[in-house]
């Protein structure tokens, strides 16, 4: 019989055959149980001996080969380690709805009122959006209102006076959206007399995409114009 013959029968016959799993462990546990020295039953001579016979082996090496052979020599066992469950991938943020903002002086403002136009500009459906605007309280600030070129039944706004700023906000209500385009949210106030100086005019714009993706534009509104 050729090589190639007894590989291909050794294959079979290791595909056909059902190991007793049990008696194999019983097997494995007996080895392990027992103690140095502990003589075993002799295995009857045949034709040929293993090529590992008459070697002293580690237990567990023994324990292996004693495994292997009941197992049968045509099947290789392949065996994993069980590093118990995986942690789900953990996703990074999802960005928010792509747009930019401007701050600038109204240029019809002049030495006793003044108006801040904050300009924002979408390129996709805004589901989520609030606007903070705050004036710095300089000399003689107060609020003489505010508007927004969208429709003003979509937003809840509010004006109020805090220790260094008024503050005006525009939130977007719940079920509304901002579509893509350009928009203008206004502030307006009254100044004492002469050029004020805004570069302490601050605005946040938050928004927020379909897909819950939310970004953040913050800046100034600069220095007034000359009346």
């Amino acid at each position: 019989m050729d090589e190639a013959q007894l590989r291909r029968e050794l294959r079979e016959a290791g595909l056909a055959h059902q190991p007793d799993h049990a008696r194999i462990l019983a097997r494995v546990e007996r080895g392990l149980a027992a103690p140095p020295g502990t003589s075993r039953r002799p295995r009857p001579a045949g034709p040929r001996s293993a090529p590992w016979a008459g070697r002293r082996w580690p237990a567990a090496v023994a324990v292996a080969l004693a495994v292997a052979g009941v197992v049968g020599l045509g099947g290789l066992a392949v065996t994993t380690l069980d590093r118990g469950p995986t942690a789900p991938a953990t996703a990074g943020p999802v960005p928010g709805p792509p747009a930019a903002a401007a701050g600038t002086i109204d240029p019809g403002s002049n030495r006793w009122w003044a108006q801040g136009d904050l300009t924002l500009t979408t390129q996709a459906p805004v589901t989520g959006l609030v606007v903070d605007v705050r004036v710095a309280r300089t000399a003689g600030v107060v609020s003489t209102g505010h508007w927004r070129t969208r429709p003003a039944e979509d937003f809840t706004v509010t004006v109020t006076e805090e220790p260094g700023a008024l503050r005006y906000r525009w939130a977007l209500k719940p079920g509304r959206t901002v579509p893509p385009g350009r928009h203008v949210f206004a502030v307006q106030y009254n100044h004492a007399e002469g050029v004020r100086d805004a570069s302490a005019d601050t605005y946040t714009v938050v928004l927020t995409g379909a897909d819950g993706g939310r970004s953040t534009l913050r800046g100034g509104f600069g220095t007034a114009p000359a009346a």
